[in-house]
């Protein structure tokens, strides 16, 4: 053993005596920990200090997901200095958490008449409001590449075909051994305004609707994952036809995902050519391996978007509240902010999230709330503005948002810039 080596064995060794000195090894398993070394080079040495292996590695990093045989063997680790951190090897590690995807409540399943395009619902009232028709005088997106890190897509959809390119499936390529600790849902979504009837029924009706299905789905397909990818790729497809949609699957079919496959999911968009990324999900926790795949896609000169949650709180979740993403908290038709949404300072701006339509699986469309659906609202707006030039993007967005703080005074300046209007941000003049 070198005289490096054996030192760092001493160092950790008598951190653990001295914080956990009757501890017992963890008989539940393994520990998923994600480990960012300050070189490959070290790897092996770092594995040999945690008595850990090596179960993925998001590529073009030094960031790893490895297993330890309990969490006592990284648990004082987490805490120290950074310093102390890097003199080991590594530059930081955390724990694997699951991250679930939002639900988005009761779900009105819309079959539409033979005479409608596939595209109908672009006209309805949200899209109205904030003037996504108009902007596409100036621009509809083409040649810009809007990566959607989601649940399953329906591939065949007929609002969707045309609109997707090549995405990655990382729930079926993820390796044996990898695997995540505390699942938590992050997104309830308070029920009280999903209800679908309301000022829709006359924009339904002019649109020739076959029949509304006014009732709960069957559990099953209930569950966000059946719904949640085809919905928001529904939403860019129409705002932004021409853009280029990247379907990148990172929840399975339970709605379940966690830090590193995200992490890894954002920068696969990165490097394989997305311009924009969406990313209508969120963790309660902060993450070093979020922040670091976003700092990344930032510094390729991705914009990224992320919807606020739907816990009615001033609580950030993430990546929403990360540095440089741009927020987007959810409002109603009258823009006043929806019950369910977030707000606070990390808000960026708002969008429609009450009764939007889009596409669901099966070649249906469906009325759903909640902020995940007001994300890809400002994503598709970005891919307008990106296609004209390719710089100001967000100070565009913002500039442009109609202020609404007066319509929502118990949230002035905690709801970002206000509310966005595609055509003034596309044109401003």
């Amino acid at each position: 053993m070198t005289g490096r080596r054996l030192l760092c064995s001493f160092l950790v060794t008598a951190i653990l005596l001295v914080t956990f000195p009757a501890a017992e090894a963890n008989a539940a398993g393994s520990i998923p920990v994600i480990v960012k070394l300050t070189s490959s080079s070290g790897l092996l040495r770092v594995l040999n200090l945690l008595d850990g292996a090596v179960v993925d590695q998001i590529p073009g990093s030094n960031v790893f997901l490895v297993n330890v045989p309990s969490l006592l063997s990284i648990q004082s680790l987490l805490t120290l200095p950074a310093g102390l951190l890097q003199f080991l090897g590594i530059d930081w590690l955390e724990i694997n958490t699951g991250v679930a995807l939002p639900k988005v409540g009761q779900v009105g399943v819309i079959t539409v008449g033979i005479n409608n395009t596939a595209d109908w619902y672009k006209n309805q009232p949200a899209m109205q409001l904030i003037r996504s028709n108009e902007a596409k005088a100036y621009s509809t997106g083409r040649s810009v590449v809007v990566a959607d890190i989601n649940s399953q897509v329906d591939y065949g959809h007929p609002a969707l075909r045309g609109h997707l390119t090549g995405g990655y499936d990382f729930v079926a390529t993820r390796p044996g051994g990898s695997g995540s600790l505390n699942q938590a849902e992050t997104g309830f979504l308070d029920q009280a305004e999903t209800g679908f009837l309301d000022q829709d029924a006359s924009f339904l009706q002019q649109a020739e609707t076959g029949f509304l299905d006014t009732s709960m789905l069957p559990l099953a397909s209930a569950n966000p994952a059946y719904s949640h990818g085809t919905l928001c790729a529904g939403i860019i497809a129409a705002m932004a036809p021409d853009s280029m949609i990247m379907p990148l699957r990172a929840f399975d079919d339970q709605g379940r995902a966690d830090l590193f496959i995200l992490a890894k999911a954002i920068r696969y968009a990165a490097d394989n050519g997305a311009n924009v990324i969406n990313m209508s999900f969120g963790a309660l926790d902060q993450s070093k391996a979020l922040k670091n795949s976003t700092d990344y896609a930032r510094g390729k000169g991705v914009i990224l978007v992320a919807s606020a949650g739907n816990n009615n709180t001033s609580t950030p979740q993430y990546p929403a509240a990360l540095a440089g993403v741009l927020t987007v908290a959810a409002t109603n038709l009258t823009d006043v902010k929806a019950s369910f949404s977030n707000y606070g300072n990390y808000v960026f701006v708002d969008g429609p999230g009450v009764r939007i339509i889009s596409a669901y699986p099966g070649g249906l469309y469906a009325i759903v709330s909640g902020t995940s659906f007001s994300g890809p609202e400002v994503a598709a707006t970005a891919a307008l503005f990106r296609s004209i030039r390719t710089w100001g993007i967000a100070n565009s967005i913002s500039s442009t948002a109609v202020d609404i703080d007066n319509k929502n005074p118990d949230y002035v300046n905690k709801l970002g810039y206000g509310r966005i209007d595609v055509l003034r941000a596309v044109n401003p003049n």
